[in-house]
Protein backbone atom coordinates (compact mmCIF):
# COMPACT_ATOMS: atom_id res chain seq x y z
CA UNK A 1 0.00 0.00 0.00
CA UNK A 2 1.33 3.26 -0.82
CA UNK A 3 1.99 5.54 1.71
CA UNK A 4 4.04 9.32 2.04
CA UNK A 5 4.91 11.19 5.35
CA UNK A 6 6.19 14.50 4.98
CA UNK A 7 6.92 17.57 6.53
CA UNK A 8 6.84 20.91 4.91
CA UNK A 9 8.11 24.60 6.94
CA UNK A 10 6.26 27.55 5.67
CA UNK A 11 6.39 30.87 5.72
CA UNK A 12 2.23 31.49 6.88
CA UNK A 13 0.10 30.46 10.20
CA UNK A 14 -1.38 27.29 11.03
CA UNK A 15 -4.46 29.15 10.98
CA UNK A 16 -3.51 29.95 6.83
CA UNK A 17 -3.20 26.31 6.18
CA UNK A 18 -5.93 25.28 8.26
CA UNK A 19 -8.30 27.46 6.26
CA UNK A 20 -6.62 26.82 3.04
CA UNK A 21 -6.54 22.99 3.67
CA UNK A 22 -10.07 22.48 4.91
CA UNK A 23 -11.81 24.56 1.69
CA UNK A 24 -12.24 21.41 0.09
CA UNK A 25 -14.96 23.35 -1.97
CA UNK A 26 -12.23 25.59 -3.95
CA UNK A 27 -9.59 22.43 -4.89
CA UNK A 28 -10.91 22.67 -8.38
CA UNK A 29 -9.51 25.75 -8.53
CA UNK A 30 -5.87 24.98 -7.95
CA UNK A 31 -5.56 21.36 -7.72
CA UNK A 32 -4.55 19.27 -10.54
CA UNK A 33 -6.91 16.47 -11.77
CA UNK A 34 -9.94 17.25 -9.66
CA UNK A 35 -12.55 18.61 -12.10
CA UNK A 36 -14.98 18.90 -9.34
CA UNK A 37 -15.95 18.65 -5.97
CA UNK A 38 -19.91 18.60 -4.38
CA UNK A 39 -20.33 19.12 -0.64
CA UNK A 40 -22.95 17.11 0.74
CA UNK A 41 -22.91 18.54 4.39
CA UNK A 42 -20.81 20.96 6.07
CA UNK A 43 -19.75 21.80 10.18
CA UNK A 44 -17.77 23.40 12.15
CA UNK A 45 -16.09 20.36 12.38
CA UNK A 46 -17.02 17.83 9.47
CA UNK A 47 -17.64 17.73 6.37
CA UNK A 48 -18.53 15.03 3.70
CA UNK A 49 -17.30 15.66 0.14
CA UNK A 50 -17.56 13.61 -3.52
CA UNK A 51 -14.35 14.63 -4.91
CA UNK A 52 -14.34 13.68 -9.36
CA UNK A 53 -10.59 13.51 -10.26
CA UNK A 54 -9.67 12.50 -13.59
CA UNK A 55 -6.69 11.67 -15.63
CA UNK A 56 -6.35 11.28 -19.89
CA UNK A 57 -9.96 10.60 -20.04
CA UNK A 58 -10.85 8.37 -17.11
CA UNK A 59 -12.65 9.95 -14.50
CA UNK A 60 -13.70 8.76 -10.38
CA UNK A 61 -15.75 10.04 -7.99
CA UNK A 62 -15.28 9.30 -4.39
CA UNK A 63 -16.28 10.35 -1.08
CA UNK A 64 -14.44 11.25 2.03
CA UNK A 65 -15.13 12.55 5.33
CA UNK A 66 -13.41 15.69 5.98
CA UNK A 67 -12.63 16.29 10.30
CA UNK A 68 -11.50 19.66 10.69
CA UNK A 69 -9.94 20.38 14.53
CA UNK A 70 -9.45 23.81 13.66
CA UNK A 71 -6.27 25.09 13.65
CA UNK A 72 -4.31 22.53 14.01
CA UNK A 73 -5.38 19.37 12.21
CA UNK A 74 -7.49 17.99 9.65
CA UNK A 75 -8.04 14.42 8.61
CA UNK A 76 -10.04 12.79 5.71
CA UNK A 77 -11.30 9.31 6.08
CA UNK A 78 -12.79 7.20 2.83
CA UNK A 79 -16.30 6.51 2.68
CA UNK A 80 -16.73 5.18 -1.25
CA UNK A 81 -15.21 5.01 -4.44
CA UNK A 82 -12.88 2.90 -6.52
CA UNK A 83 -10.30 2.86 -3.65
CA UNK A 84 -9.94 -0.11 -0.78
CA UNK A 85 -8.89 2.48 1.70
CA UNK A 86 -7.56 6.39 1.92
CA UNK A 87 -6.27 7.46 4.64
CA UNK A 88 -5.21 11.71 4.64
CA UNK A 89 -3.78 13.64 7.68
CA UNK A 90 -2.81 17.59 7.51
CA UNK A 91 -1.44 18.78 10.59
CA UNK A 92 0.13 21.97 11.15
CA UNK A 93 2.53 23.78 14.44
CA UNK A 94 3.48 26.86 14.97
CA UNK A 95 7.37 26.64 13.73
CA UNK A 96 8.20 29.28 16.60
CA UNK A 97 9.67 31.30 13.92
CA UNK A 98 6.27 33.38 12.43
CA UNK A 99 5.38 30.39 9.92
CA UNK A 100 4.19 26.63 10.22
CA UNK A 101 5.20 23.16 10.22
CA UNK A 102 2.94 21.13 8.02
CA UNK A 103 3.03 17.16 8.93
CA UNK A 104 1.04 15.76 5.64
CA UNK A 105 0.63 11.91 5.78
CA UNK A 106 -1.78 10.09 3.02
CA UNK A 107 -2.04 6.19 2.14
CA UNK A 108 -3.93 4.62 -0.07
CA UNK A 109 -5.33 1.37 -1.56
CA UNK A 110 -6.88 0.63 -4.74
CA UNK A 111 -9.11 -2.30 -4.93
CA UNK A 112 -7.74 -3.27 -8.43
CA UNK A 113 -4.07 -4.51 -7.72
CA UNK A 114 -3.75 -3.43 -11.83
CA UNK A 115 -4.35 -0.16 -10.79
CA UNK A 116 -2.71 -0.64 -7.65
CA UNK A 117 1.04 -1.40 -9.58
CA UNK A 118 0.04 1.78 -11.93
CA UNK A 119 -0.96 4.18 -9.70
CA UNK A 120 2.50 3.12 -7.61
CA UNK A 121 4.60 4.39 -10.94
CA UNK A 122 3.28 7.58 -10.66
CA UNK A 123 2.59 8.06 -6.93
CA UNK A 124 5.94 10.29 -5.71
CA UNK A 125 5.29 12.60 -9.27
CA UNK A 126 1.81 12.95 -8.33
CA UNK A 127 1.89 13.71 -4.78
CA UNK A 128 5.01 15.99 -5.59
CA UNK A 129 2.82 18.03 -8.16
CA UNK A 130 -0.25 18.14 -5.13
CA UNK A 131 1.99 19.11 -2.55
CA UNK A 132 3.62 22.07 -4.87
CA UNK A 133 -0.30 23.00 -5.59
CA UNK A 134 -1.28 23.94 -1.99
CA UNK A 135 1.89 25.56 -1.62
CA UNK A 136 1.79 27.92 -5.02
CA UNK A 137 -2.18 28.60 -3.62
CA UNK A 138 -0.78 29.50 0.03
CA UNK A 139 1.46 31.80 -2.03
CA UNK A 140 -1.23 33.02 -3.90
CA UNK A 141 -3.66 33.57 -1.29
CA UNK A 142 -1.41 35.00 1.30
CA UNK A 143 1.73 36.60 -0.40
CA UNK A 144 5.25 34.45 -0.04
CA UNK A 145 5.46 35.24 3.66
CA UNK A 146 8.91 36.51 5.28
CA UNK A 147 10.66 33.86 3.92
CA UNK A 148 10.23 32.61 0.29
CA UNK A 149 11.88 29.52 0.61
CA UNK A 150 10.48 26.20 2.39
CA UNK A 151 12.37 23.49 3.47
CA UNK A 152 11.16 20.18 3.44
CA UNK A 153 11.92 16.38 4.68
CA UNK A 154 10.03 13.61 3.07
CA UNK A 155 10.17 9.77 4.33
CA UNK A 156 8.44 7.46 1.65
CA UNK A 157 7.33 3.95 1.76
CA UNK A 158 5.45 1.81 -0.85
Amino acid sequence: MPKHNETRQLPYSPEQMFDLVSNVSAYPQFLPWVSAIRIRSDSESEMVADMIVGFKGISESFTSRVHKHRPDHVRVDYLNGPLKHLHNEWRFRDDGQGGVLVDFEVEFEFKNRIFEMLAGQFFDKALRKMIGAFETRAAALYGAGESGSSNSSAHNAA
